[in-house]
Formats: structure tokens, sequence, C-alpha cells
């Protein structure tokens, strides 16, 4: 039972070393041709730390709980090292696939409200406020027509990173 048990806590030992020096076997065999890649998937070390910790600690329970001998044991602990292994990889497939929201643009403004913060002239340019994502951003604005501070506008188009053309809305 102890060796199992010594299997269990060195599984969890390579998990901690594979969550503070991530990516540092990878980094050392990354270059070896053969080894190549080889690390990235069913051989990372998470899979390695919960195949072995399952297999020591599953085998324990069953030495421990049983009287069968160490060889069902072992095989108990085989049998849930590599379920718990295989579980460890797709997650972290999962979690490496996991595609980040999109990053709003400007031309996502286009088509949004917002109020006139300083008012527009005829000929120039006055801010705005709208709101990028639910977040207020103020942009310098232009219009065909002058509009008054505090109006209720809708952005037309984005002239530039920083301004943008709007029209009053009409009620």
């Amino acid at each position: 039972m102890t060796l199992f048990l010594g299997l269990g806590i060195a599984g969890i030992a390579v998990l901690v070393l594979a969550l503070v020096f991530d990516g540092v076997l990878e980094g050392l065999f990354g270059g070896a041709g053969v080894l190549d890649g080889l690390f990235d998937g069913l051989l990372s070390l998470p899979v390695i730390a919960g195949f072995v910790s399952m297999l020591g600690f599953s085998g324990a329970l069953v030495l421990g709980t049983t009287g069968l001998g160490a060889g069902p044991a072992t095989v108990v602990g085989v049998g849930a090292g590599a379920g718990a292994g295989w579980l460890t990889w797709r997650f972290s497939r999962a979690l490496m696939r996991d595609e980040p929201g999109s990053t709003p643009r400007g031309a996502d403004l286009v088509g949004s409200s917002g109020s006139v913060v300083t008012a527009i002239p005829a000929e120039g340019y006055g801010e705005v406020l709208v709101y990028l994502a639910g977040q207020p951003v103020k942009y310098a604005a232009k219009s065909a027509e002058p509009v008054a501070r505090g109006t209720e506008i809708w952005v037309e188009a984005t002239l530039s990173v920083t301004s943008v053309s709007v029209r009053p809305v009409q009620r």
C-alpha cells in the first residue's frame, strides 16, 4: 500500500511542478527532432500526473478496502489512471481551443446611439459620448448640421480611430 500511496503523492507533486514550471519540459525537448511535439498531447505533464496519481490512489484504495492482492489493485489503478489521463487530456484540449471574445472595433460604432457632450458646430468638431461594448467612450464628432449639447445622436460612420460622423435622432 505504501508504494501505491507514494505513486499518488508523486503524481500530485508532478502536477504541481507542471503548473509552476509550465512549458519547461517542452522547452528542453523541443529541439530534439523526434521528440518535437511529443509532450503537447497525451504525454503532457498534467496527463502523466493525472495517470500516476489515479493509479496510486485507486490502487491503494482497492488494496486497503478489499482482500485482493497487489495485482488486481494495479489493474484497477491502471484503468482508473488511464481514465483520469484521458479526461485530463480532453479537458486541456478544450481549454486550449477556447476562443477569446472578439475585440470591439470602430466599425461596431456605426448605428449606435449616444449624446453630445460638447456642441457640434456646422463646420468643425464637437464631442459625443457613445457606448462601445458596454463602456462609455468619448469621440470627436462631426455633423452636417449644428447639434446642441445634450442632444441624442446616431453614429453614421467612423472617420478615424478617434472621430465619428453623427446625425441627431429625429423623434
